[in-house]
């Protein structure tokens, strides 16, 4: 059996992308399951290239199979910010509270109560041999400044996929179905099922 390492030490994404890769014959680890592992220098400029690094990385720091992602938000009011930069938008040790808090101020700079956005996922694996494999997800919505729910993690309080429903108020099943990160585990999972 297979052992592929999830790049990341994000409890709540390790959730979702464990989840995806039950039926597929792996052993599933994570960074959370190393002892002090340097973090990679993401450097790339844009979801694919910061994915890429974060997997080749990785495999070599383990040597073991690795799938990583890079995820984030862009708000078309804001240009695409933050963009890649979703995860620090406030500095290197953000939080979603501080995250989520510059969000709403920059929304106020710009003098817009909400903007159509996306979630924009790049998922890649890769093996020990150096196979290589790249999907993409997005999601559709509207960024509001009114967080609604207790679910999810990031800015899902603030992204509404309807008028009505916040990421944040979803269940984990529901937000997989729809999400970005849902849709590209889903794409890696039938692309591994063949490969695997």
């Amino acid at each position: 059996m297979k052992t592929v390492v999830i790049a990341t030490k994000n409890k709540d994404k390790l959730i979702e992308m464990k989840n995806a890769f039950n039926e597929l014959p792996v052993e599933v680890m994570s960074l959370l399951d190393f002892d002090e592992m340097p973090d990679a220098v993401e450097d790339g400029e844009t979801f694919a290239e910061n994915a890429l690094i974060k997997a080749k990385f990785f495999r070599n720091q383990t040597g073991c199979a690795c799938i990583a992602d890079d995820s984030g938000l862009e708000v078309d009011a804001l240009g695409g910010a933050p963009g890649i930069y979703s995860a620090r938008f406030a500095g290197f040790h953000a939080d979603d509270n501080t995250n989520n808090m510059k969000l709403i101020s920059e929304l106020d700079r710009v003098g817009v109560e909400e903007s159509k956005a996306d979630y924009r996922c790049s998922l890649v694996f890769v093996d020990v041999d150096g196979t290589e494999f790249e999907v993409d997800g997005t999601c559709d919505g509207v960024i509001k400044k009114t967080a609604r729910g207790r679910n999810g993690f990031g800015y899902d309080p603030y992204f509404y996929i309807d008028d009505n429903k916040t990421m944040a108020e979803l269940t984990l099943d529901e937000k997989n179905k729809i999400s970005h990160r849902g849709s590209a585990l889903r794409q890696m999972v039938d692309i591994l099922k063949d490969y695997l």
